[in-house]
């Protein structure tokens, strides 16, 4: 049975600081969606990934993550 990857969501703040913002473990259909998405969702809020690495030293897989800015207007067609 594969118990899937723990997965760290580091949030790349405007200064260039990292916050992480959760850490759990994925199933390995979760890491499998990995290829086709660009965005996660995580607490009501939103971010598109940036980048990913293994971290072999830990046995984690780190994705850094940039918040998504919300339009403040509706768009006219």
């Amino acid at each position: 049975m594969d118990n899937g990857m723990k997965v760290v969501l580091l949030q790349k703040l405007p200064g260039g600081q990292l916050r992480k913002i959760d850490e759990r473990q994925w199933t390995q259909g979760m890491m499998n969606a990995l290829h086709h998405v660009n965005y996660l969702t995580v607490g009501a809020e939103e971010y598109e990934t940036i980048e990913g690495r293994l971290n072999v030293e830990q046995g984690v897989v780190e994705l850094l993550l940039v918040p998504v800015r919300k339009a403040t207007q509706s768009i006219s067609l």
